[in-house]
């Protein structure tokens, strides 16, 4: 295992380069932001490294593909070969760079990559988590809108009769994606928040059906 380094300047670089970049209505500074904030939560909790876990999460979206881009299964591997270029160029030991990008590769739900440590697993659950709840709810309704997407298919909006498609309909995703996300989570940390997140995701559902 490499040293620990300090890890403020190096977030304070990160930060600098997060803020500069661009990202879409899903995938912006507040994301990152809150992505950071979770994951050193985790990090805490589970004994995963800061000086892995803080600078993977500040960079984990450094490069941003939309989301209807056919290049989207590779946005974090190339999120990931950005970083690694960027913290090479300001002298990290190169071991502790493999580990930063691996666990900016491992994040992606789309990309399928095992997390390998517990810091890329860390870095995993805090993003996946910023897709639940109530954040995770205005984020898929935000990007559902950006995109042109309706909030439901009128004639099964549950995908009662239908496998669920989201490319068709904000509530689509939820079944696509968002309400299998609690079993994926990595960390016991992740898991317990993760199913309270759920929760109230399948709660505006119940709303919702009874409304439609």
């Amino acid at each position: 295992m490499t040293p620990p380094c300090e890890i403020d300047p190096l977030e304070a670089r990160c930060a600098a380069i997060v803020r500069d970049g661009q990202g879409d209505a899903a995938h912006d500074v507040a994301h990152i932001l809150r992505v950071v904030s979770t994951a050193r939560r985790l990090a805490v909790q589970e004994n995963a490294r800061l000086d892995v876990v803080v600078p993977a999460a500040w960079l984990h979206d450094c490069v941003t593909v939309p989301k209807d881009s056919p290049d989207r299964p590779r946005a974090s591997r190339m999120a990931a070969a950005h970083a690694a270029g960027l913290l090479a160029s300001w002298g990290l030991d190169p071991a502790r760079v493999a580990e930063i990008a691996h666990a900016i590769e491992a994040h992606s739900f789309t990309a399928g990559i095992p997390p390998r440590t517990v810091e890329a697993r860390v870095v995993q659950d805090a993003d996946r988590l910023d897709a639940l709840g109530a954040v995770g709810l205005s984020r898929c309704l935000m990007l559902a809108g950006a995109l042109g997407k309706p909030l439901a298919t009128p004639e099964d909006p549950f995908c009662e009769a239908r496998p669920p498609d989201d490319s068709r309909s904000a509530v689509d995703h939820f079944y696509t994606k968002l309400l299998g996300l609690a079993a994926t989570m990595q960390t016991s940390t992740g898991r317990d928040e993760a199913r309270r997140r759920t929760d109230f995701l399948q709660s505006f559902l119940a709303q919702l059906r009874s409304e439609l």
